[in-house]
């Protein structure tokens, strides 16, 4: 598909929760879930992390989809 990647710094996660934000570089932060950065078992990220991930509309706004490491 022609999703476009964006690339970002983990503003916050929350590992017990399972979810933080991305800091964009061209636009607003975005929500990031647990369930959508990519690799198997425990799936977090940490502060300052560089990420690439796609950017997709969410029931409460924008979101963070297939989010990988940099």
């Amino acid at each position: 598909m022609g999703e476009q990647r964006e690339t970002g710094t983990v503003k916050w996660f929350n590992d017990a929760k399972g979810y933080g934000f991305i800091q964009r570089e061209g636009g607003a932060d975005v929500f990031v879930h647990y369930r959508a950065i990519r690799g198997e078992g425990h799936r977090s990220l940490n502060e300052g992390q560089q990420v690439e991930f796609s950017v997709i509309e969410g029931q409460k706004g924008l979101q963070a989809e297939d989010v990988a490491q940099v």
